[in-house]
């Protein structure tokens, strides 16, 4: 029997809380080698339809070692979508039994994409900003922005004190909107219309957008801060300038060898052995250890896939969510042992 997890079920036993150590083991597994974790290819689709190419399309497998399930996640990411009131980056994952490959389980993966990238400034924020209350500037106002601001207060807790939004559009004075919903009532969040504002005062700085040039001037940062950036995952994708990378002490990827090739390093000098692995945090302990600028890439690795949907998974059977049913056959038609056992 394969357990289906629509969107509404998934959202039913997702909690940012639990999901952060989850997402944190993950990372120092990936850093220790203990994960499998294919190339993951990318590859336009919607050639040949009105106006296409319309999207990217992705494939993630991964597989935790010591994990009763592996993951593989289709995904995609349609820019165009925005215009249409669908979300830009859409995904479904399969989970299957890593003793026997039978399948365990289908679900929409959209909230866990967003979730599981959530996390990554959640858990930066949490070990890497400057100590002391947490004033957040965000750049982007759409999903991501909006799963990465809740992240983080979900890892700081209380110490989150501000939140300055920007977007070029108007959608920024929506995201603050839902944003103050969100948060602890005595959380400061209010949209601004310029990149600076969004810097100023600021002790961590999320960019989550799918901006082709740098969002803001990095000569305007604040001496300490943190910035997290999320969006830029190909090479025709930046969010950062090259000053940023300039002023930064140290560099952290989530995957340093695909964040060399994305575009917030054009220009830098930076390559894969020149970025610490984010995993190394959580594997060793790398907590900040000088008052300069640090810097978070991230482009997304299928291993936090396979932990989240893992860890979502077991929550929904112990919640008894979702649906089941049968996939699987037990034996090919032939029989065991007959003429076309074994084909197919």
């Amino acid at each position: 029997m394969v357990r289906v997890l629509s969107e509404a079920d998934v959202a039913s036993v997702l909690d940012l809380g639990p999901l952060l150590p989850v997402v944190a083991d993950a990372f120092a597994k990936q850093y220790r080698g203990a994960v499998e974790r294919p190339d993951r290819p990318h590859f336009p689709v919607g050639e040949g339809l009105d106006g296409g190419p319309l999207g990217t399309g992705l494939t993630m497998p991964a597989y935790v070692h010591g994990a009763p399930y592996y993951a593989t996640k289709l995904a995609s990411v349609h820019e165009g979508n925005a215009e249409r009131g669908l979300p830009t980056v859409n995904a479904q994952i399969a989970l299957t039994d890593a003793a026997t490959g039978q399948p365990v389980a289908y679900m929409a993966g959209t909230r866990v994409t967003n979730a599981r990238t959530g996390c990554i400034p959640g858990l930066a924020a949490r070990e890497l900003a400057p100590a002391g209350p947490v004033s957040l500037g965000v750049f982007g106002a759409g999903t991501q922005a909006r799963w990465g601001t809740r992240a983080i207060a979900a890892a700081v807790g209380g110490a989150l004190e501000r939140v300055r939004i920007y977007s070029p559009s108007d959608s920024r004075e929506r995201c603050a909107a839902d944003l103050r919903a969100d948060l602890a009532a005595d959380t400061d969040v209010r949209a601004v219309d310029d990149p600076a504002a969004a810097l100023a005062g600021s002790t961590v700085v999320l960019t989550a957008t799918t901006s082709a040039t740098p969002v803001f001037d990095g000569d305007l940062l604040d001496d300490g801060t943190l910035v997290v950036a999320v969006g830029a995952y190909t090479a025709e994708t930046r969010e950062l300038d090259a000053a940023t990378f300039a002023r930064a002490d140290r560099v952290f990827a989530d995957v340093p060898g695909e964040v060399a090739a994305v575009g917030d390093l054009r220009g830098t000098g930076l390559a894969a052995a020149d970025l610490t692995p984010f995993g190394r945090v959580f594997a060793e302990g790398a907590a900040r250890t000088a008052e300069g600028i640090v810097v978070v890439e991230s482009v997304g690795t299928a291993v936090l896939d396979a932990a989240a949907a893992v860890h979502l998974y077991d929550r929904a059977v112990d919640a008894g969510v979702g649906r089941t049913i049968p996939l699987a056959g037990g034996e090919s038609e032939g029989g065991a042992g007959g003429a076309d056992a074994g084909e197919e």
